[in-house]
């Protein structure tokens, strides 16, 4: 069920006391939710990770880990409850890793999407992510396979356009050139 009026979000950190509330998200999400564990070593352990939560008044509406390895972001999980889906939600929290991983001397970004899932790779292409791999049976619960997204050419251009409220999709030529 997707809430009938848009709710006001902030992007913010993710802390420890968040934890509860992201692996809820999380498990209503998702058919391989990730465990505590794992959240817990993203965010307390990993020196390469950067965690995000979509905060509307405390109660938190989604949540973003992202890696940042030399020169490239890996988006490893990004997910939003499922009654506040089709709200931009997912954008923002893209666009704020990315921002704030870009001035780290990111020059590209990928990620792993099921290859059914649409409406993840409709966000990701507005971001000027392209499909260049497939990972076969990669999805252990049925066997999906996970397309391999890619955006590169991450600079100043790139932040500039996300900066100024992403007013249309990045265009993927000029992340080329």
């Amino acid at each position: 069920m997707q809430s009938p009026t848009r709710i006001e979000t902030r992007i913010r950190p993710m802390i420890e006391t968040d934890l509860s509330q992201v692996l809820d998200i999380d498990q209503r999400s998702f058919s391989l939710p990730w465990p505590e564990n794992a959240f817990r070593f993203e965010l307390l352990e990993n020196p390469n990770s950067y965690c995000w939560v979509a905060d509307a008044d405390g109660c938190l509406v989604g949540h973003l880990v992202c890696w940042l390895i030399v020169d490239e972001i890996h988006i490893a999980t990004l997910a939003v409850d499922p009654d506040f889906r089709g709200q931009g939600i997912s954008k923002e929290l893209v666009a704020a890793g990315l921002i704030a991983l870009i001035p780290k001397d990111a020059v590209l970004a990928t990620l792993e999407v099921r290859a059914g899932n649409l409406a993840a790779q409709n966000l990701y292409r507005y971001f000027g992510f392209e499909i260049v791999g497939r990972r076969l049976r990669y999805y252990r619960d049925n066997g999906e396979d996970a397309l391999l997204m890619t955006v590169s050419g991450l600079g100043p251009a790139y932040l500039a356009w996300m900066q100024a409220g992403m007013p249309e999709p990045w265009p993927v030529k000029a992340a080329s050139s």
